[in-house]
């Protein structure tokens, strides 16, 4: 354990904005647009607006895997905003989603433009509005919620604590990266065991709940995030690996992790979706 002096908190802890990391710019402790920016709207319904981090994609992978299936009404168009910019805390974007968190999604297929947001409130108003990759039998149904709330509930251990911790913070805190590492150890362990019996993480089928975990835990088992798979030894959670190599190879997968993408390789680069013809611009990587 490292010889550093224990931290004491100040009776009253006050906002120090050059303590952030690489996003100091755009964390601060106060909610709120910062500046007026209304949101392009394009001609269909569902209107995205989101960048391509684990929970974008969860989005635009659903909306493609709809558009697969046949269901035309799920045509989209897919705007970026930019985090590191600040465009979610544009007055247009904290209508949609007072949280200015992306994604966000508006419906203008309703009488009134319905918003939705929180990635998992996404898959699951989609999943029920085209009745698609959601269980209809009560027993199914609950078991792919269960899995989809879990998600829910563990990412912000992965993304925020172990990924920022290890990736992103000023400084490498050895409790931290320590305490968030265990925690995603057992969460792989979790999700392996329940892949050891079952083709799909809800049961036999792929759902919503294949979906949400797969954004994260996938790229992360495949080392495309943190480049920390051989610190977590993710190649001995065999049946997650297996899962996840499955689950990469879905087509509607392959295109909806490019859209919104402004990072990494250009040609794996999708800023904006408006058309299913957008794609030709990166079919190399598809």
């Amino acid at each position: 354990m490292s010889d550093l002096p224990d931290y004491q908190p100040p009776r009253v802890w006050s906002w120090n904005k050059e303590n952030g990391g690489q996003f100091a710019a755009i964390n601060r402790p106060t909610a709120g647009a910062t500046h007026d920016k209304q949101l392009p709207v394009g001609r269909h319904p569902l209107q995205l607006y989101s960048l391509a981090t684990p929970n974008g994609v969860k989005v635009t992978v659903m909306l493609e895997e709809l558009l697969e299936l046949g269901h035309d009404g799920a045509e989209y168009d897919a705007w970026l905003i930019n985090i590191r910019d600040g465009d979610q805390f544009g007055s247009g974007f904290v209508d949609i989603n007072p949280n200015s968190k992306i994604p966000a999604l508006l419906d203008h297929s309703t009488q009134l433009a319905t918003r939705v947001f929180e990635s998992g409130s996404i898959l699951l108003y989609l999943a029920e509005k085209f009745g698609a990759l959601l269980p209809t039998d009560h027993a199914g149904r609950t078991e792919c919620l269960n899995w989809l709330f879990w998600q829910m509930g563990s990412a912000p251990f992965l993304g925020g604590g172990f990924g920022h911790f290890y990736a992103y913070a000023p400084v490498r805190i050895e409790y931290a990266i320590d305490r968030f590492a265990m925690e995603v150890k057992r969460q792989l362990d979790v999700l392996d065991r329940q892949l050891a019996n079952h083709g799909y993480i809800a049961g036999d089928s792929y759902s919503i709940a294949d979906i949400a975990i797969w954004a994260w835990y996938g790229p992360l088992v495949q080392n495309k995030v943190y480049e920390a798979a051989e610190f977590l030894e993710t190649a001995s959670f065999s049946n997650v690996c297996r899962w996840a190599e499955k689950i990469a190879a879905r087509p509607a997968v392959r295109r909806g992790r490019l859209v919104n993408r402004v990072t990494g390789d250009p040609a794996e680069q999708l800023a904006e979706r408006h058309e299913a013809s957008d794609f030709s611009s990166v079919a190399t990587a598809l």
